[in-house]
């Protein structure tokens, strides 16, 4: 029997290539029917690999998932961007490969992000999901997420609703 290692560490610059492949499957996965085709394209091919290399060259806080040797994850965070919400940190962006969903890893890779915020004194987090992706509303709602917030973002014409779900410190 194998049993394959999950490693979870900063991304390096030879990450590139596998974050943006994981970003595109992801971004395809969760967004298809609810970000518009073609604003959904913009987004994803503009975060190619050389867009990964410079935010990791520029230390991004970019923590990735390997499975078996294989790139299945990654996630962005840092300091809150939002001013008006009491919480100090932020997870920009959470992201599976399709095929790495539903067993356990997205779990893991919060838990490891917020351990590494709170490591670093940052109090409390917060997390913002578009609320037409239920699968990630319900995902942060099973890992004791409170919506805290919402907003509307615009992809091109179309205007979707933005939900922030937030832990204490």
């Amino acid at each position: 029997m194998s049993i394959d290692a999950i490693e979870i560490r900063l991304a390096r610059p030879d990450d590139a290539h596998a974050i943006a492949d994981v970003h595109d499957a992801a971004w395809r996965n969760a967004y298809r029917g609810v970000i518009p085709g073609r604003e959904l394209e913009r987004l994803v091919e503009r975060r190619g690999a050389k867009w990964w290399r410079y935010a990791i060259d520029r230390k991004t806080r970019i923590v990735v998932m390997s499975f078996g040797g294989v790139i299945a994850g990654y996630a962005t965070y840092g300091r809150n961007r939002a001013a008006s919400l009491p919480y100090q940190g932020e997870i920009f962006e959470l992201y599976l490969r399709p095929e790495y969903q539903g067993i356990g890893l997205g779990k893991r890779l919060f838990n490891a992000v917020r351990r590494d915020l709170s490591g670093h004194d940052v109090k409390g987090m917060v997390v913002w999901a578009l609320a037409d992706n239920p699968r990630a509303c319900e995902f942060y709602q099973r890992l004791g997420g409170v919506k805290v917030d919402a907003m509307v973002e615009r992809f091109g014409e179309t205007k979707l609703q933005k939900v922030a779900f937030g832990w204490a410190a």
